[in-house]
């Protein structure tokens, strides 16, 4: 009797190594097909994500061809796709690694819940973070609100090691597969898309790479040197991590070696990997995070909706170098230095009194690293309604903080070409990315005073703020 085939429903974990989802499935040895879908929650991703995960199919898919595979795309509701697909092959079950987003979470409780009622197995098993976000627990059994308390229950504890690529097997006859150019993912980015594409850490293989070169190199002198908007001191992996090229438990395991080695930076990198989970912890205890204030004092609080100060922003035309140039960074490269975030967030927020959501929305637009938990948590992380959140009458300086982080100008004329008599090509590539009706060129005169002076938005924030009992 011909073994029923497993599916294989892939979202966000392009990758053979460390996988756990793929190896319950190759270890059945059962045919595997593994399947992308274009469904409900991926046709709602903003235009540099939806490109990115794109890309991330296109190499996957060329990585299945290298091992004799293939990776099935189909289109549609999730739980329609997967039901016609079980239809199609006989299929007699479903496997994929868990998200945690209530978009996603939602999606794949309707799927759970449909498979099962047609008497099919259906599993999910962990794969995106380092800790799933219930097996963290404080001592009276709630979760965390706070990150060093989460830092610390979870520090010590053992990580299982990370898997071997499993020995793949594939069906002798495969389903039907869309193609993927009639999707037509990247058509948002418009020009952006060839100018941003060079900047990429694409695939496995890659994200493995700098993984390898942020620990030959930099981790000794990551936790000081990270904070320098003008050094490459940081490892990259954002973006990876984001679409599951390379495993949290890889780069969790990597960071307990450096540390093993006395590696100064180790530690901090570990951190940072943990500030990410305790993200995903939130998201999932607290989803409205993603869309309201975490705290519900801040519901009344006056934000202003979008306005010209704020487009001003997102264009890197606010007069103050280096909100423009982290916000040109972004737009060129797909990434932006967190430094910089934390500095272009505190700016919106506070200097120009705008609400916190029109950041977030414009970083998801633009971010190929955007990560649901992370985006929103670090946004309400620095306006003051979120959980953890730093104090709100701390606002940052961006001219104070461009004198200790970009003491050279390096990365303010790097990125702003009319700070310069002659600019760069990642200055200039900015202008070849925007949108034509912006129009803007590079022989602009820059701005002569901020939309919103320093110390005119300060006091602005800090009068709210008192009226508001905060």
């Amino acid at each position: 009797m011909t073994p029923r085939p497993i599916i294989y429903w892939m979202r966000r974990d392009f990758r053979l190594a460390d996988n756990p989802a793929l190896v319950a499935a190759c270890a059945s040895r059962r045919p595997v097909i593994p399947v992308f879908i274009l469904d409900e929650v991926v046709e709602g991703h903003k235009p540099a994500p939806k490109w990115r995960l794109a890309l991330s199919v296109t190499r996957f898919a060329e990585v299945l061809a290298g091992q004799g595979g293939r990776l099935i795309l189909r289109r549609g509701r999730a739980l329609d796709v997967l039901r016609a697909l079980v239809a199609e092959t006989g299929a007699g079950s479903v496997h994929w690694a868990r998200l945690y987003d209530p978009d996603s979470k939602a999606r794949d409780e309707a799927v759970k819940a449909g498979l099962k009622a047609d008497e099919l197995e259906a599993v999910s098993h962990p794969g995106h973070v380092v800790f799933e976000p219930w097996t963290v627990q404080t001592g009276t059994g709630g979760f965390y609100r706070v990150y060093s308390p989460f830092w610390r229950a979870v520090r010590g504890r053992e990580v299982a090691e990370p898997l071997a690529v499993p020995k793949l097997n594939f069906p002798e006859i495969w389903p039907a597969s869309d193609d993927l150019a009639d999707w037509h993912m990247a058509a948002a980015m418009g020009r952006g898309a060839g100018v941003v594409r060079p900047h990429l850490t694409l695939g496995e293989a890659a994200a493995q790479d700098r993984l390898d070169r942020f620990l030959d190199s930099r981790i000794g002198a990551y936790k000081v040197a990270r904070d320098f908007l003008d050094q490459d001191a940081t490892s990259g992996l954002s973006e990876p991590l984001a679409y599951g090229e390379i495993s949290a438990r890889v780069c969790w395991h990597a960071g307990q070696g450096a540390m093993l080695r006395g590696e100064p930076g180790a530690e901090h990198f570990l951190k940072e990997l943990i500030w990410r989970d305790f993200a995903y912890h939130l998201v999932f205890h607290t989803p409205h995070i993603t869309h309201g204030n975490w705290r519900a004092e801040w519901d009344g609080f006056p934000w202003r909706g979008d306005n010209s100060e704020a487009e001003a922003w997102r264009r890197g035309r606010t007069g103050l170098p280096v909100i423009d140039a982290a916000l040109r960074e972004m737009y060129v490269t797909g990434r932006m230095h967190n430094r910089a975030r934390m500095l272009v967030a505190s700016y919106l927020t506070k200097h120009l009194m705008t609400d916190w959501r029109i950041g977030r929305d414009w970083f998801e637009a633009c971010l190929v690293d955007w990560d649901p938990a992370s985006n929103a948590m670090g946004w309400q992380w620095v306006a003051g309604s979120g959980p953890d959140a730093a104090p709100y009458f701390r606002i940052f300086n961006p001219e104070t903080q461009s004198e200790k982080f970009d003491q050279q100008g390096l990365y303010r004329r790097k990125w702003v070409a009319e700070l310069s008599a002659d600019p760069g090509a990642e200055a200039l590539s900015y202008f070849e990315a925007i949108p034509q009706a912006w129009g803007m060129g590079a022989d602009d005169p820059y701005p002569e005073a901020p939309v919103v002076g320093l110390a005119e938005g300060r006091a602005r924030a800090l009068s709210a703020y008192e009226n508001r009992g905060f």
